[in-house]
C-alpha cells in the first residue's frame, strides 16, 4: 500500500496512521472486488490481503494459515491457484490505484527482479538459478517486478514470473504447476518490456524508466527508444561506446578521465546515510543514431570505494529527451535502492506452495 512521504517519515500520530490504513485498506478491498466472481473467493482475498501486512515472520502458505486462524494452509493455496479470479484485473486496479495516489509527471519506472528461496521442486518456475537474495545459485523461483515511484512515495505495480528452460522444455511438470503447456521460452528483459508495454499503453506519468545491468541490452533501449522515454539503464563495463571515431569499451574510458571530471553525488538515503558516489559523464555520437547517448559512470565514495567498488561501479546508459546532466541522471536512479530493500526483504519466500494457474499470477 503507498504511502506519501510525509507518513514514512513517521510524523503523523500512529493511531492516525493506523485508522488511515484500516481505511484505505477497505477502499483497495472494494477496488478489486468484481474480479472475484464468488462472495466466498472476494472474502477470502480480503482477509489474505490483510494478513500479508501482518508481521509474520515467513509469508508463506502454513504461517499465512496460522495468521489466519486456519488448521492448514490448503484455504491459502486454493485462492492463488484454483480459485476463478481475474488476475490481470486485479493488476490492472491496482496499477490506477497506484497512480491515483503517487501519480506525478516526474515519476520513475523501476524494473528490478528478486529470489524467493524455495526448498521443494513443486512451485511454479522454481530451478537451481542465480538469486541475488542467496548471492548466487539457489533453489529458487524469480520474479520481475516493475515499481512506481515519485516524490509522494513508491509502490509496485507490476509482476512477471520468470520460468527456466527446464520447466519450458517439460510439459508435464507445467501443467502439474498450472503453468501453460505451450509457454515459450522468455528472457527477463522481454518480460521487463511487456509491463512497461502495459504502463505506456493505461498513460501511467512516468519521465524515466531504470534497471540495473540486466536490462541494458540493446534491444530493449533501441525498443525504449522507439517510444520516446527517457531512460537510466547500466550496462557492462565492456560495453562499446563510439568514441573518438570508433568503438571503445565505457570501462576503459572511464579508467582514462582525469580525477576533475569526477563530481560526488547523493543516490539517495541509505541504511548508514547518504549513498555517495562519484560520477561522470562520457558522450558517445554513434553514427546511426540521431541523439547522443550519455553515460554516467557511477563509482561508491569514500569508505564505500574500499568496500564496494568491484561490486557497485558500473556504468549507465542514458537517453534523454533533453540535455541530461550527470546530476540530472542522478535522481532517477535512486528508486533503484528502495527497490532492492524491498527485494532483499522478500527473498526468504513466498506465499504460496503450488504455483498459480498463469505464470506470474502470485
Amino acid at each position: 500500500m503507498p504511502m506519501d512521504a510525509q507518513d514514512q517519515e513517521g510524523q503523523i500520530p500512529e493511531e492516525i496512521v493506523l485508522q488511515h490504513t484500516i481505511e484505505e485498506l477497505a477502499q483497495v478491498q472494494a477496488r478489486i472486488r468484481p474480479p472475484f466472481r464468488r462472495a466466498e473467493a472476494r472474502s477470502r482475498a480480503g482477509r489474505f490481503v490483510r494478513t500479508l501486512l501482518a508481521p509474520v515472520e515467513r509469508k508463506n502458505g502454513w504461517q499465512l494459515a496460522e495468521e489466519l486462524g486456519e488448521r492448514s494452509p490448503h484455504g491459502v493455496q486454493r485462492l492463488l491457484a484454483e480459485a476463478d479470479w481475474d488476475e490481470e484485473a486485479v493488476r490492472d486496479e491496482l496499477r490506477r490505484y497506484v497512480v491515483d495516489h503517487l501519480g506525478e509527471a516526474g515519476g520513475v519506472l523501476v524494473v528490478d527482479e528478486t529470489g524467493f528461496l524455495k526448498k521443494g521442486k513443486k512451485s511454479a518456475g522454481v530451478a537451481n538459478q542465480y538469486s541475488g537474495a542467496a548471492h548466487g545459485l539457489a533453489n529458487s523461483q524469480v520474479g520481475v517486478f516493475l515499481l512506481y515511484s515519485s516524490t509522494r512515495g513508491a509502490a509496485f505495480m507490476d509482476r512477471e514470473l520468470y520460468v527456466p528452460d527446464e520447466w519450458v522444455d517439460n510439459p508435464v511438470r507445467c501443467r502439474e504447476a498450472g503453468i501453460p503447456e505451450d509457454i515459450q521460452q522468455i528472457t527477463k528483459g522481454e518480460l521487463a518490456k511487456r509491463m512497461l508495454a502495459r504502463a505506456f499503453a493505461a498513460e501511467v506519468p512516468a519521465d524515466w524508466v531504470v534497471g540495473d545491468a540486466l536490462y541494458g541490452s540493446d534491444e530493449l533501449r533501441t525498443w525504449l527508444e522507439g517510444h520516446q522515454k527517457q531512460y537510466v539503464l547500466a550496462v557492462a563495463q565492456t560495453h562499446l561506446v563510439w568514441v573518438a571515431g570508433r568503438h571503445q569499451p565505457i570501462g576503459y574510458l572511464a579508467a582514462l578521465l582525469p580525477k576533475e571530471t569526477w563530481s560526488v553525488l547523493s543516490a539517495g538515503e541509505g541504511s548508514q546515510g547518504p549513498r555517495l558516489y562519484e560520477w561522470a559523464r562520457v558522450d558517445s555520437c554513434q553514427p546511426e543514431r540521431s541523439r547522443a547517448i550519455s553515460l554516467p559512470l557511477p563509482r561508491p565514495q569514500g569508505r564505500r570505494r574500499r568496500r564496494e567498488s568491484k561490486r557497485d561501479s558500473c556504468c549507465c546508459a542514458v537517453h534523454s529527451l533533453i540535455p541530461a546532466s550527470a546530476r540530472t541522471t542522478v535522481w532517477p536512479v535512486q528508486p533503484r535502492f528502495r527497490c532492492w530493500r524491498w527485494c532483499a526483504s522478500q527473498a526468504d519466500g513466498g506465499p504460496s506452495k503450488k504455483g498459480s494457474r498463469k505464470p506470474g499470477a502470485r
